[in-house]
């Protein structure tokens, strides 16, 4: 499904018409290695420079602070583990209940984890996590910028945490749809999700961060480096970036606009649902309700039988089928939750008919189970 019917561009948007021309054009220019000296060679590093200062651009940050990595998930592990291992304050790291499952897993694997709860709307307070941060063997903070299955902004830029903790942000819901915020020391971003290519991931680092690779490099000079970089895909990346990010304003308002029509008309249409997130400070784009009475994933099913599809379960952990953490710290309905999320060139006529299909679907499906 790759029309305005797709309502989970959370979960991957399609390529952007920007994408595809350059990636198409890189394919034959950029395939030796940008690190030997011959001619393919320096031709691939200059493909490679421009992408990294094109993304730098967009970005507002600097050239020397974008490296490309193999997906979203590996620049989360190495913006976040990188800032762990260089801290000097010790192994903790203080992060939200609700931060995606890449954050949760590399804590697991390589820190101490000290979770901060959030409130309903899956906002994290200030005094929390300021009074985590300053606990004993606390080194590093986490917060993301924008929460990947209820759209909540975080005020990333706007703790004011002590001056040698470094604080990583998982960006990789809002990179290209949001500015990013300030007081960062690390982020990470994810290509596919602005409709650049797949497998295609973007770590920041800060300058003066103390930040140090966490995982075995190789012959590489580049401390940062993640490996062979695909070329033509970090180029049509940039490229994708470049576009999303010129005309975002018009996108942003007219998906807030339709956005504002699915919350109203699922809460106003729909018995025994709950709409969750913040309904202001959110992501433009996305929305996510949960349904009393309705299993989350027959539901999908149902939807996508009419044309319509969309995500459920967490938005990170849904082929567990396990109830989705974050709405659980939220203290929240956890049962029967959909996330719809917008393509670039989703209208209202898609929206209306989404809503208009809704109310007689949910009554089915409890109607199947004597409701």
């Amino acid at each position: 499904m790759t029309g305005p019917a797709d309502l989970d561009s959370a979960s991957a948007a399609p390529l952007h018409p920007a994408a595809r021309e350059v990636l198409l054009a890189a394919l034959d220019r950029g395939y030796a290695d940008p690190r030997r000296l011959h001619r393919p060679g320096r031709e691939a590093r200059l493909l490679l420079d421009n992408a990294r200062e094109a993304t730098a651009d967009v970005l507002g940050v600097r050239p020397d602070e974008v490296t490309f990595t193999p997906s979203g998930t590996h620049a989360v592990h190495l913006g976040l583990l990188g800032l762990v291992r260089g801290s000097r304050r010790g192994d903790g790291v203080a992060h939200s209940a609700v931060e995606h499952s890449a954050v949760h897993r590399a804590v697991e694997w390589g820190a101490r984890g000290h979770v901060v709860s959030c409130g309903g709307d899956g906002r994290v307070y200030d005094g929390d996590l300021v009074n985590e941060s300053i606990a004993p063997g606390v080194g590093v903070v986490a917060l993301q910028t924008a929460n990947h299955e209820v759209g909540t902004v975080q005020p990333v830029g706007d703790f004011e945490l002590p001056n040698d903790i470094p604080l990583f942000t998982d960006a990789c819901a809002s990179m290209g749809r949001l500015p990013l915020p300030s007081g960062w020391a690390s982020a990470a971003g994810s290509a596919h999700k602005w409709g650049g290519p797949a497998g295609v991931g973007v770590l920041l680092v800060r300058k003066r961060a103390r930040w140090r690779n966490p995982f075995p490099g190789d012959d590489r000079i580049d401390e940062r480096s993640t490996g062979f970089e695909n070329i033509p895909a970090v180029l049509a990346a940039a490229a994708s970036l470049q576009a999303v990010v010129a005309e975002r304003d018009e996108v942003n308002a007219r998906h807030h606009a339709l956005i504002d029509v699915v919350r109203r008309r699922v809460a106003a249409e729909v018995p025994d649902v709950e709409v969750v997130g913040d309904p202001e400070r959110r992501l433009p784009h996305l929305v996510t309700f949960s349904c009393l009475y309705v299993d989350g994933e027959a539901l999908v099913t149902e939807l996508d039988r009419l044309g319509f599809g969309i995500a459920s379960g967490s938005a990170c952990t849904a082929s567990t089928l396990t109830p989705s953490h974050v709405l659980e710290a939220m203290g929240v309905l956890t049962h029967g939750n959909v996330r719809l999320s917008l393509q670039r060139d989703t209208t209202r006529a898609d929206v209306d008919a989404f809503c208009d299909a809704l109310p007689e679907l949910v009554a089915d499906l409890r109607a199947r189970v004597g409701l």
